[in-house]
């Protein structure tokens, strides 16, 4: 009996071609899985690596809220096209404190996963307030009601216990200082030598240039600390991975 023939047996036995159907389901699965239980870890560990701040955990949220996720992904993939135009290819360990993550497979606009720093606030403010100023092809709505919308640090802590609850490291110290922190990172003057030492990196300064702290300012913040924190200049990636 040929091997076609055999294979009309499973065409015709529904049953069968089912049974047949789950048997190598089970096996691809069992194979891709059960390596993942004798590994302690996952994700390399990357120095530089840190949970959102107070403000910069905000704005994410308002990131989330407003949809830029469904136009703007943040992973850059290994290619040659993507790197020259991004940057470094985007590591498991910039995601690991993401709930959920931005990577996205959809890019309406561009990659963001290392925005930060490539351009000014003030940019950001004048391409959030009316995105065809800046580029004038843009199909992005105006996002301008962000500055009149002022922030309060009421719940801050309550969401960061939300996130440390899924696996967020955030400390003791790091929650009862939240309100502070995310007052003080918009403040230069102010006393964020705390803010710093809890967030390396961390950017202090009033990103919209406005009174008060604004759904604008925490999502400038947010976006400008995106791909910053790890020193690609002398990252080397585990070759055991």
């Amino acid at each position: 009996m040929s091997i076609l023939e055999k294979h009309r047996i499973l065409e015709k036995n529904a049953t069968l071609l089912l049974v047949c159907g789950l048997g190598v389901v089970t096996i691809g699965g069992i194979v891709e899985i059960a390596p993942l239980f004798y590994l302690e870890n996952t994700i390399e560990e990357v120095e530089g690596m840190r949970p959102y701040s107070p403000l910069e955990l905000q704005g994410r949220e308002v990131y989330i809220r407003e949809g830029c996720y469904v136009c703007h992904s943040q992973m850059i993939r290994p290619m040659r096209d993507e790197v020259e135009r991004y940057g470094h290819y985007s590591l498991a360990a910039e995601s690991m404190f993401d709930h959920p993550f931005q990577w996205g497979s959809k890019r309406t606009g561009p990659d963001l996963a290392r925005v930060g720093g490539v351009y000014s606030d003030e940019w950001h403010v004048r391409h959030l307030t009316d995105p065809q100023s800046v580029v004038p092809e843009s199909v992005m709505p105006k996002y301008g009601f962000l500055s009149d919308r002022l922030l309060h640090p009421d719940h801050i802590q309550d969401l960061m216990e939300t996130h440390a609850l899924v696996g967020v490291p955030y400390t003791e110290e790091m929650i009862e200082s939240a309100s502070a922190d995310f007052t003080v990172q918009v403040d230069p003057m102010g006393d964020w030598d705390g803010l710093v030492e809890r967030y390396p990196g961390a950017q202090v300064r009033n990103f919209d240039g406005r009174p008060g702290i604004s759904e604008m300012d925490a999502l400038i913040a947010y976006l400008q600390m995106l791909g910053t924190l790890v020193d690609f200049s002398t990252f080397t990636p585990d070759a055991s991975r």
